[in-house]
């Protein structure tokens, strides 16, 4: 007597799915992991190889020829052009697609690929055109929350928060919508992804000479006026590929499907894309005005103090890796000042109080500090917009760190120069509890030697990052001319 089968659920599943889609409903629920495992990569070289010439016949190029193979549809343009359903396709009962056999399952994992690929563009356009963006920068306030023109530096800061918007829209396009680490041949598509978007967006910042930089408050119109056209970079980079040709020297489309990142790829998280952009956007302008002025961290000792080195203000703490850091900004006087203000004191940074909240709620003081030690560790006082490219797809290509889901804490957002103190503990200096102050008119710090890691030029080049160069007030009252 036979024994009696009982398919199990799977089993029936795909018996159903079969009779409802035909041979791909077999390869649905698809991992990334899928691409590498079925060789789709040498699979879609060769493909690509075998119809160059149906590729160049089509107006649609790649995605036109390969859509028109695979499930009789040439006219499948997946183009970033206002259509919602260019890129649509339905695998199921499609006799073509099903008529492939030994190759249904790869067709159908590079048009899952691609129409994810084409989604996520979309979703990065759609997130970075938000009018939300657009809101947190043009604002009127920048000059009066963040910046005391003091020396009429409003110019560079402009100048250098250009600059660095090619870091922040490279990271945006690459992964900001993905989050968690990046790692294997995901890292080689996300490094592609953030080499194109900084090569686009790069001669178009160019375009914005110093004369429309009238002052300081014009920072937020031109940042977003800029930020908008430069999405455009993604429209492009969309059409480029689905075409199958090279966007800014990265690579086709395959560099992109590569190792299956889009494979299951479920959809950006726009409001994540609009706050981790927004984080780098608004703390990038921030550092830019804090550098004009003399804004810097100082810190190095024990976490709480008390090691004869002075108290810091703990409101513009942080304690990292048992290690206190504070914020500061040392304030000069206006007019003639004959009494012991004369010298200036240590202050909060103008605009301080606005940080974690309202308009600037993206942005801490936590980020601030942790974003400027990563970047005094990378590069110490010489961190330039050319570094954090370079880190960033560094960061990518080697799996060390995601930069477009970080938001303001990412190195290079701040670069607030750094002084570690922390050798004064056990160091013989002068004066050396004064070295560390709170803040209010009432507080000077006395810097009498090479207060930073007691080097002498590692102390002067911080100087110099402070703005403090030649300026007399911290060497006020030392027992002798400090070295620096």
């Amino acid at each position: 007597m036979p024994l009696s089968v009982n398919p199990s659920n799977e089993a029936i599943h795909k018996l159903r799915r079969q009779a409802e889609c035909g041979l791909a409903g077999d390869f649905f629920n698809q991992q990334a992991s899928d691409w590498d495992n079925n060789g789709l990569d040498v699979w879609l070289d060769a493909w690509m190889t075998s119809h160059t010439a149906d590729i160049e016949a089509n107006p649609y190029g790649f995605v036109g020829a390969f859509g028109r193979w695979a499930i009789g549809n040439p006219n499948w343009s997946c183009r970033d052009e206002g259509s919602e359903d260019d890129c649509d396709f339905n695998p199921c009962g499609n006799a073509i697609l099903n008529g492939k056999r030994n190759e249904t399952r790869q067709a159908y994992y590079v048009m899952e690929s691609v129409n994810r690929l084409h989604t996520y563009f979309n979703g990065l356009n759609q997130a970075f055109s938000s009018a939300s963006i657009v809101a947190a920068l043009t604002k009127d306030s920048w000059a009066t929350t963040f910046y005391k023109d003091k020396d009429v530096k409003s110019v560079t800061a402009l100048r250098e928060v250009l600059n660095a918007v090619t870091a922040v829209i490279g990271a945006g396009a690459a992964f900001a919508g993905l989050g968690g680490p990046v790692t294997g041949a995901v890292a080689g598509a996300g490094a592609a992804l953030f080499a194109g978007a900084t090569g686009a967006i790069s001669p178009l910042l160019g375009q914005h000479q110093d004369n429309t930089f009238q002052k300081s408050a014009d920072l937020g119109g031109l940042l977003g006026s800029i930020v908008l056209k430069g999405m455009k970079t993604y429209i492009n980079a969309n059409n480029l590929l689905m075409r199958g040709e090279n966007f800014q020297n990265t690579g086709d489309i395959r560099t992109y499907l590569k190792g299956g990142l889009f494979l299951d790829f479920p959809g950006i998280d726009k409001v994540a894309v609009i706050d981790n952009i927004n984080a780098k956007l608004i703390g990038h302008a921030i550092n830019a005005l804090w550098r004009t002025q003399k804004v810097f961290i100082i810190g190095g000792g024990a976490c709480g103090d008390g090691q004869g080195i002075g108290e810091g203000p703990q409101d513009m703490a942080l304690c990292r890796d048992g290690k206190a850091w504070y914020l500061y900004w040392w304030q000069e006087p206006g007019g003639l000042i004959l009494n012991k203000h004369k010298y200036g004191w240590t202050q909060k940074p103008l605009g301080w109080d606005k940080l974690g909240k309202g308009d600037y709620a993206v942005v801490t003081i936590a980020d601030v500090i942790n974003s400027s030690l990563d970047s005094y560790s990378a590069a110490r006082y010489a961190y330039s917009p050319e570094t954090a490219v370079a880190r960033a797809q560094g960061a990518l290509q080697n799996g060390w760190g995601n930069p477009g889901a970080a938001g303001a804490s990412w190195e290079g957002t701040f670069t607030i120069p750094v002084c570690d103190v922390g050798w004064a503990v056990t160091g013989d200096i002068p004066d050396k509890k004064y070295i560390l102050q709170p803040t209010g008119k009432d507080y000077r710090p006395h810097w009498c030697g090479p207060i930073c890691s007691g080097d002498v030029q590692q102390t002067r080049d911080w100087i110099r990052a402070t703005n403090m160069a030649n300026f007399q007030s911290p060497r006020f009252a030392c027992p002798n001319e400090p070295p620096y």
